[in-house]
């Protein structure tokens, strides 16, 4: 059987694509043939490896790719560093163990996620994101039509799910029940990635019932890891930059936010 009938029926595209340099490497380094197997296989599992991660950040509908090696760590120095570095190892994601980001607006919560969604899908995970309106707007589209059942078991389905932007705007009691029912699909079994600009003691206001808002917390929190980042504003770091703003002012941040355990 010819070499690129072979490298079709066992879909080796990556490795097809680049033999002629590999097999010209191999001459040059006079490499054993255990070895050259070796970095030949390791091409196209690099190659399938690339090609899948891309497939994931598409699906996973990231406004944009960050990651961390980005993030301006010494603007936010109120940032556990050993808490990140612990996050991007994903073992939260094996324990389903929810991420929660607060802060006030521009100090790079959603940075973070999103940083953190990258790690994901480059490990191989589903993942998808969605600010806190468009998964609301979703889910009572989705009972209005008699689906919601069907909608709540594919948001079930992402490893990884991104909620950026809760807090912004208040909820009706109807959203809020949708949001608790979400939780209780996901609950223990595959964790959510939570960005707020409130602290905790104001969710009662932003779910318009206190009671519904502790029972929230409680499913969130049971199995988490807060961060509350304190700081200022990057955007306006650089207006201040660019001479459009004067003094730096205090940003107002969110207080009394509590680590889940």
């Amino acid at each position: 059987m010819e070499l690129e009938a072979l490298f079709a029926k066992m879909k080796l595209d990556h490795l097809a694509a680049q033999l002629d340099g590999l097999c010209e490497q191999a001459g040059k380094r006079d490499l054993d043939y255990k070895t050259f197997l070796t970095e030949a296989l390791g091409t196209e599992w690099r190659g399938r490896h690339l090609k899948g991660t891309e497939m994931r950040l598409k699906q996973a509908r990231l406004p944009m790719v960050k990651t961390l090696e980005q993030f301006d760590f010494a603007f936010q120095p109120s940032l556990d560093r050993r808490i990140v570095r612990e996050l991007a190892g994903l073992s939260f994601v094996e324990r389903a163990e929810n991420v929660i980001l607060l802060g006030p607006p521009g100090v790079g919560k959603t940075h973070l996620a999103i940083s953190l969604g990258v790690k994901a899908c480059e490990a191989g995970h589903r993942v998808l994101y969605l600010t806190f309106e468009e998964l609301l707007t979703r889910l009572k589209r989705a009972a209005t039509e008699q689906r919601l059942t069907q909608t709540l078991q594919q948001l079930s389905y992402p490893k990884v799910l991104i909620l950026d932007e809760i807090g912004y705007l208040p909820l009706s009691r109807e959203e809020a029940h949708l949001f608790f029912r979400l939780l209780g699909r996901r609950y223990e079994k595959a964790p959510l990635i939570l960005t707020s600009n409130k602290s905790f003691l104001d969710w009662g206001e932003i779910f318009g019932d206190q009671v519904l808002a502790t029972a929230i917390l409680d499913r969130l929190l049971h199995h988490a890891t807060t961060l509350n980042i304190k700081g200022e504003s990057y955007r306006l770091k650089e207006k201040r930059k660019a001479g459009l703003l004067g003094k730096t002012s205090k940003v107002e941040e969110p207080v009394n936010a509590v680590p889940g355990e």
